[in-house]
């Protein structure tokens, strides 16, 4: 727990920005599956770089850990405070600093999340593309590299964080990449920093790539006889460079949740959902050269959406699918988790999947970004019921050591925290002790998120 000396510490610093009231706590020690920890020992709200800078100098004289939080919607555990300390939430860092409609990029706080930052864009003609369909923070989007529905066009936050702001261990503070297209100056801390949850540091701002909004868009749902058709029907569609902007599986399962949550009528069997960015022209011939490869899976029941708002009602409905699956089963919980595996192999891995599902007794939808080879699992759990978390933990490890064994990876998008760490050595052998070897290089005393991601 925190001494006196350090509570009066941090009250001088942050006043009545800093709680330990319990119901605050409670709020930061949840998670959005079943992974959970004991909530931290104090909550900061900081507004500046120079408040983080003086919090981590702090932790650091004290020796207590420090957790980022930014929207609390992470799967895995990141933002628990695991072995105790304070969780910074950033919400009062969620302002856009700059644009720069020449250059294509904003400048931004941690703690703005992507939505917000789109309804600011809008009258620019830019837009930010990395959708994992929460409304996450930024901040808490580099941390993970985060991807999501949009990834097979525009990318991961790896593709489209050009540089950060970073308070390290101690306090110090520094500044990694530019506002350049590209650099060959040194190493990649950008890089280093995106996907490192907040194990060697606290993002404080960051400078992101924008995109130009497309002049006509179109998305689509169609209906498939299989899981294996439209799985099939995916990799077909990637392999011949068609350009979709999105591509989205949904299982018969996860469909009837959707179609009961959402109020919408897809036909009930497995589905695609796609989305096509272009010219008008371009557009039409994306949307037929689709059309072609998807009957030669057996699609049938498209249902064409070119409105805004039927587009956007398709997609909220998408985002909301795992509050929809939950909703089929009324107080479930569920061990939420996904793999990346080589899109070749995909067909493979979610047939072994579903049929391992199928075996265990549990109800677990499939649905996921398919187009980059990203799948998920939604394995519920009653709450309380010992034997039916384990069978869901057993299977969530089966999934990722299959995910290895073709080629993949054992998240795409989820991260790590830790409930991914015991498949860490798996996949990296010794490239994850080098990995601790730079955890403990920037934070000897191992007070950035400690727990996490490293061994």
């Amino acid at each position: 727990m925190l001494t006196e000396t350090a509570l009066a510490d941090l009250a001088a610093l942050f006043g009545t920005r800093l709680s330990t009231a319990q119901a605050v706590l409670d709020h930061h020690g949840q998670s959005e599956s079943l992974i959970s920890a004991p909530p931290p020992w104090a909550v900061v709200f900081p507004e500046t770089t120079a408040e983080v800078s003086a919090l981590a100098a702090l932790a650091d004289r004290h020796g207590f850990p420090l957790i980022g939080w930014g929207a609390g919607t992470s799967l895995e555990g990141h933002a628990l405070a695991l072995q105790g300390g304070v969780t910074v939430d950033f919400a009062r860092m969620n302002r856009v600093l700059r644009v720069d409609p020449e250059d294509m990029i904003a400048v931004v706080q941690p703690g703005l999340t992507r939505i917000a930052l789109n309804e600011d864009l809008r009258a620019t003609g830019l837009f930010f593309p990395v959708d994992p369909g929460a409304d996450a923070s930024l901040g808490g989007m580099a941390s993970t590299r985060a991807s999501g529905t949009a990834t097979v066009r525009y990318g991961t936050m790896r593709d489209n964080v050009l540089g950060l702001e970073v308070v390290l261990a101690g306090g110090e503070v520094i500044r990694t990449g530019s506002a350049a297209p590209k650099s060959a100056a040194g190493y990649d801390l950008t890089g280093l920093m995106v996907g490192a949850e907040g194990t060697l540091g606290l993002i404080t701002e960051l400078t992101l790539r924008l995109h130009g909004q497309p002049e006509a868009v179109s998305a689509a749902s169609c209906a498939f006889p299989s899981v294996g058709a439209a799985v099939d029907c995916v990799i077909a569609t990637i392999q011949t460079g068609l350009p979709v902007a999105r591509i989205e599986f949904l299982d018969a399962a996860t469909v009837a949740a959707v179609n009961a949550y959402s109020r919408l009528a897809l036909p009930p069997a497995p589905q695609l959902l796609l989305e096509f960015h272009g010219s008008p022209a371009g557009v039409a011939e994306q949307a037929e050269r689709f059309g072609e490869i998807a009957a030669g899976f057996g699609a049938e029941g498209f249902q064409w959406a070119d409105r805004p708002e039927d587009r956007n009602r398709l997609w909220a409905a998408r985002h909301q699918a795992y509050r929809a699956i939950l909703a089929t089963r009324p107080g479930a919980t569920a061990v939420v988790t996904d793999v990346c595996v080589p899109i070749s192999a995909l067909a493979q891995a979610v047939a072994e999947t579903t049929e391992d599902i199928a075996a265990s007794g549990l109800t677990g939808p499939i649905l996921g970004h398919v187009g980059d080879g990203n799948f998920h699992a939604i394995l519920m759990v009653e709450p309380g019921n010992g034997a039916e978390a384990a069978t869901a933990k057993a299977l969530a490890g089966r999934m990722a050591e299959r995910a290895l064994r073709l080629g993949g990876t054992i998240t795409g998008e989820h991260g790590v925290g830790f409930g991914k760490l015991p498949h860490m050595a798996a996949e990296h052998g010794a490239a994850w002790a080098a990995m601790g070897r730079i955890k403990r290089a920037l934070d000897p005393k191992g007070l950035m998120n400690p727990g996490k991601l490293v061994p």
